[in-house]
């Protein structure tokens, strides 16, 4: 047991060394901050969705834009979309799992606004007909995704690719990645 232990914990440093060395994921990652930046300062918000693990890594991303990462700091606008059980099950229940986050995207999104998906596989129906609803609307998205970017890479103005197909992997590298984005994002919103 103790060798699946570090064999883990190696694979899992290996995925994020991957990560930490991939200067164009890098690249993309700042966009995905300056467009949240500039998204909050004009009075917009940034909606967050995810199915499973990736909706606790909405939720948790949420909260640390709504109270704090680092430092003190105003409450900056976020909401995930995975936590009303009342809007969850009606909607899914009269249109459909795969509705569940487009329509709350249709009920809350304004042009301005950032989405940021959250799915391992990129093939999360939901996900996926979150992000076809608001192509074209002037709402910025943004993919979390594993290696392949699954389909929703082209649905996304950014799309941030993991470089593994284990799930628990690309979680770990997702919420390192979650949380230097809402790092860059307070520096580039409060100028810090």
């Amino acid at each position: 047991m103790r060798g699946l232990v570090a064999e883990q914990l190696q694979q899992s440093i290996a995925v994020l060394s991957a990560v930490a060395a991939d200067a164009a994921l890098h690249d993309k990652l700042v966009v995905a901050a300056q467009k949240t930046a500039d998204a909050l300062r004009s009075g917009h918000k940034l909606l967050v969705a995810g199915n499973g693990g990736s909706a606790a890594d909405a939720q948790h991303l949420v909260a640390e834009f709504v109270s704090r990462l680092v430092a003190d700091r105003p409450a900056m606008r976020a909401v995930a979309l995975t936590t009303d059980t009342s809007i969850l099950t009606a909607v899914g229940n009269d249109y459909g799992y795969e509705c569940v986050f487009a329509r709350q995207l249709e009920a809350l999104g304004q042009p301005g606004d950032v989405f940021f998906a959250i799915s391992t596989s990129g093939n999360s129906p939901n996900i996926l007909r979150a992000l076809e609803l608001v192509r074209n609307t002037g709402i910025f998205t943004v993919g979390l995704t594993g290696q392949t970017g699954g389909k929703m890479a082209p649905l996304c103005d950014v799309c941030l690719c993991i470089p593994s197909t284990v799930t628990m992997n690309i979680q770990e590298s997702h919420l390192a990645l979650e949380h230097i984005f809402c790092l860059l994002t307070e520096q580039m919103y409060f100028g810090e």
